[in-house]
């Protein structure tokens, strides 16, 4: 039999959703992706099925799930297969080396506004490589995973301030878009070979880091719903995912039922799609229904309750359940890992009651 028709375990279910989990959070995926993916995770019936779902991204858990596929596609330059998608710090790497290439004089304004343009859309490493091709300089080398020697929580937090980085660097980008380009750009533009110009940095844009709580913690819940409360003014989305420092919330368009946006929270909500077609019969979640205190505790005990050793909260989930047997609940999802990609993960009431779990099975 081929392994790919093997039938998957719980624990290799919640093994690729910790595999999304990260690509999510490092930008390798978008929102409505990553939850899609999420729920034929939680779905699929074979190996081959999951190894699909990570099969494009560039984890090494991702290519540890799909090591079941056989013998890897063609490897590109980078040293990674071709379609591999690209994370925020990869696309962040590619952007100083157009921004050095500007100043440079490589790079026409009208040139260099086009690359920026495409370089917000770009999906995959080979999207970037073909954007710097034709560039003299250093290439952007894929950025290499985050190390996890310092538990699941660290992980989350180094992704959510490179999240909070790229966002106040696109800002920058607007900026540079408004002013005019000078006909032969200084030779103090150009920066030093072995240290490139961030966006910030060409810019002058001084980013403003502003501090929260661990937000899969009790006080981090109750500091994120009375922000969320200030923010929109009631407390409904249709789906909220927290990180310990940073979230993600889908919520429909202010007086809009039919369309709805994207917005990253790191201490405020920072809007980051533009509005998509929404079905106004979308279920929602009401953060008012949650009980922090209650989800706290869950979480505090959380490595117990998914059998993971020395596991920490890497994830919780708001949303109503699209698969069985929760279909059309809405619930608390809480994600568990450790330093050695044990996981687990196990589903609550927004009043806190545990309604099923997927424990670690090693």
């Amino acid at each position: 039999m081929f392994p790919g028709r093997l039938r998957a375990r719980d624990i290799d279910r919640a093994e690729t959703a910790t595999v999304l989990d990260g690509a999510y959070a490092e930008g390798q995926l978008g929102a409505a992706e990553y939850h899609d993916r999420i729920a034929q995770a939680r779905a699929a019936k074979t190996l081959g099925e999951l190894s699909e779902l990570v099969a494009d991204l560039q984890t090494p858990d991702a290519r540890r799930v799909r090591a079941g596929r056989g013998a890897a596609a063609a490897a590109t330059a980078s040293g990674y297969p071709p379609g591999t998608r690209a994370r925020t710090a990869d696309r962040d790497a590619a952007g100083a080396v157009l921004s050095r290439a500007f100043g440079e004089g490589q790079l026409a304004e009208d040139e260099y506004r086009v690359r920026a343009e495409l370089l917000a859309d770009a999906v995959t490493l080979d999207d970037l490589a073909e954007l710097t091709a034709d560039l003299q300089g250093a290439r952007p080398a894929p950025v290499p995973p985050p190390a996890r020697s310092g538990g699941q929580g660290r992980y989350f937090a180094v992704i959510g301030a490179a999240a909070l980085a790229v966002a106040f660097g696109t800002f920058a980008l607007v900026q540079r878009e408004a002013e005019p380009a000078p006909a032969v750009p200084p030779v103090a533009a150009a920066p030093e070979p072995a240290a490139p110009m961030s966006y910030a940095a060409l810019n002058e844009v001084e980013p403003l880091v502003i501090p929260t709580p661990d937000l899969v913690t009790e006080a981090g819940l109750a500091h994120f719903v009375d922000h969320y409360r200030t923010e929109f003014g009631d407390t409904v989305a249709d789906e909220i995912t927290l990180f310990p420092a940073h979230a993600r919330v889908t919520r429909a368009l202010p007086g809009q039922p039919n369309r709805k946006v994207t917005y990253t929270y790191t201490g405020g909500f920072h809007q980051d799609s533009d509005p998509t077609t929404r079905s106004v019969d979308t279920p929602t979640v009401d953060l008012a229904a949650v009980d922090t205190a209650a989800i706290g505790a869950a979480a505090g005990t959380a490595a117990a309750t998914a059998r993971v050793p020395d596991g920490v909260v890497s994830m919780i989930e708001l949303d109503v359940q699209s698969s069985d047997p929760l279909e059309g609940r809405p619930a608390v999802s809480i994600h568990v890992g450790n330093t050695f990609d044990e996981s687990g993960w196990f589903v609550l009431s927004p009043a806190g009651e545990v309604l099923r779990v997927w424990p670690f099975d090693g």
